[in-house]
């Protein structure tokens, strides 16, 4: 193996770079690794039964792969770079960027590659971050008029999910100084008690802040279904609510 020379000043400006950066040469086999790296992969080695980062260098890539030729055809056909999601041992999850090095601008002046692991976190912490993503889709929150927002539910309402809906048209309330929350209904299908309850409780907490609930959508199956909800507002449709809405601040 015929190591890739590594200029001084160049290893200098990589390891100021905050992202795990390594290279190896033309054979796949890594030759060296940033100070980040180093960090990152102490905790990584384990996993490979390593004893630390320094037993990365001179491993070869196909150490890391289930399926080392697919992925040499993979870096075979490289010529831009290559950008991947990749799941470690299923710990750890990173975005791998593969970029060739070349000498001079021919692409057959190959002289190895350069490999960074960017957001790389734990998996459990990958979960947690999409748990978070879908509860925040599961409050899709329309800003509609001055000082009106809108929200649309959609599917089931249980309660935690109903606990996650209050408190994020809350913050949205007081950070945003919203006065009047227009929920729609259109999206419910079967209307029960705990759909019932997470409404009325999310009426009193906004009444507590000085905000005016109504509710929207309401067509003629769930109308029987409802009945009644307490004294909150209810609508047929938006159209109806925002009439309801500019009545209100016309008379203020």
């Amino acid at each position: 193996m015929h190591p890739m020379p590594i200029d001084i000043s160049s290893t200098d400006a990589l390891n100021s770079i905050g992202e795990v950066i390594l290279l190896a040469d033309k054979e796949y086999n890594l030759i060296w690794m940033n100070l980040k790296a180093k960090e990152v992969l102490g905790s990584i080695a384990p996993f490979y039964g390593l004893s630390g980062s320094d037993d990365f260098i001179g491993l070869n890539m196909d150490f890391f792969h289930q399926k080392p030729d697919h992925q040499r055809r993979v870096m075979g056909q490289l010529k831009d770079g290559h950008r991947a999601r990749i799941n470690i041992k299923d710990k750890v999850i990173a975005d791998i960027v593969i970029t060739p090095i070349l000498k001079g601008q021919n692409q057959e002046n190959l002289v190895g590659y350069m490999v960074m692991l960017m957001d790389v976190t734990s998996k459990a912490q990958e979960d947690n971050r999409k748990e978070k993503l879908i509860k925040d889709l599961s409050v899709p929150i329309l800003n509609i008029w001055d000082g009106t927002i809108a929200l649309t539910l959609i599917g089931n309402m249980d309660i935690e999910r109903g606990e996650h809906i209050i408190t994020t048209v809350l913050e949205e309330c007081v950070q945003k100084r919203v006065r009047f929350v227009m929920v729609s209904l259109r999206g419910i299908t079967t209307f029960d008690d705990s759909v019932r309850n997470n409404l009325t409780k999310l009426y009193d907490c906004l009444n507590l802040i000085g905000v005016e609930c109504i509710v929207v959508g309401i067509n003629p199956e769930l109308a029987i279904s409802i009945q009644e909800l307490n004294n909150i507002p209810t609508f047929k449709d938006a159209h109806a609510g925002l009439k309801y809405i500019i009545s209100l601040e016309n008379s203020k």
